[in-house]
């Protein structure tokens, strides 16, 4: 028996959304829900404070992610490239102290540094792949290298660190904040909130998906795909300075350890937040919930003697293969 038109509309409106879009959220809960059972810490305002503001790192990162892989690119060296300009932020901190002093003037020189060569590097990846088109893969494994290797020239081997009395100067720019939030979270809010704009109600973002989509019909359609692809790399390259800038007041030293496995957890945030990795989709708050979910294994598996910790990698990459398998189940049914 044929169903009325009334009855198809309401089954249509009652019909779930796709796992790609509950799949993250009831992990989220769920992981929650958990942490909470195991220790009676987890929900402390301190514990969740310490988890998101650990999490701003990659956040920022995997916000500048989503959009390089919408537009049908990826990036491998944002981990190492997060080294290298933290490396060299504290080379010229250092250097400019006795001349500068601990001050405002050295932090904003030290800002200033990360930002332009997070720009600089970006602007690099992006002409490598978009210009002398070679694949995204080659070029960011190529310098995911090169910048592992700088910064372990740089520190000859061994560690970088800021000068002690630069560092007690700078440390609020990661413990402290306004009303309860830390900087790092704060900042983090923000690139999500102007990236969620751009993706979703900008034409940038239309123009980063039809170009994932298909190059082709994106060029025949007045997409400046080069350009698109070009953009996209850069600005993840401002937002991997953007989150050194947050990160090296927390420890004050780079090493060649630095952000190791960085673009790991960048990437399966953006997959597991629903963006596709081939390119032609890219949700910006999936990916929050992606970093979300991943700071949250993370901190339970700190919490609790159920796995070790050191696992931590297998898991995330674990998470990514389910998240690409849950994509193309989507994308079949």
């Amino acid at each position: 028996m044929a169903m009325t038109d009334a009855e198809q509309g309401s089954k249509a409106r009652t019909r779930l959304p796709p796992m790609t879009v509950l799949g993250p959220i009831l992990a989220l809960v769920i992981l929650v829900l958990v942490g909470a059972a195991l220790n009676s810490n987890f929900l402390s305002a301190a514990n969740l404070t310490n988890v998101l503001s650990r999490s701003a790192f990659i956040g920022i990162i995997a916000v500048g992610m989503t959009f390089v892989i919408t537009a049908g690119g990826l990036d491998l060296s944002v981990g190492a490239m997060a080294a290298f300009i933290a490396g060299l932020m504290i080379l010229v901190m250092n250097a400019a102290l006795p001349a500068l002093g601990p001050g405002v003037p050295i932090v904003l020189l030290g800002m200033a540094v990360a930002l332009l060569a997070g720009l600089v590097a970006g602007l690099l990846n992006g002409f490598m792949v978009t210009t002398l088109g070679i694949e995204a893969f080659i070029v960011t494994l190529g310098t995911m290298g090169i910048y592992r290797s700088l910064v372990t020239w740089l520190a000859d081997g061994g560690t970088l660190s800021l000068d002690f009395g630069l560092r007690t100067y700078i440390r609020p720019i990661y413990f402290d904040g306004i009303l309860g939030m830390t900087w790092p979270m704060i900042v983090f809010a923000l690139v999500v909130i102007v990236g969620e704009i751009l993706m979703s109600r900008g034409v940038f973002g239309r123009h980063c998906a039809a170009t994932g989509s298909n190059e082709h019909v994106a060029h025949y359609s007045n997409v400046r795909v080069g350009r698109v692809r070009l953009i996209t790399y850069a600005m993840l390259g401002l937002l991997v300075g953007i989150a050194t800038i947050m990160y090296v007041p927390r420890l004050g030293s780079a090493s060649a350890s630095t952000g190791v496995l960085w673009e790991l957890e960048a990437i399966a945030a953006v997959i597991i937040g629903g963006t596709v990795l081939k390119g032609g989709f890219g949700r910006v708050w999936g990916t929050v919930l992606g970093v979300l979910i991943l700071g949250l294994i993370e901190n339970i598996l700190n919490l609790t003697d159920l796995v070790s910790p050191y696992l931590n990698g297998a898991i995330q990459g674990v998470i990514i293969i389910l998240a690409v398998i849950l994509q193309r189940e989507g994308r079949s049914a």
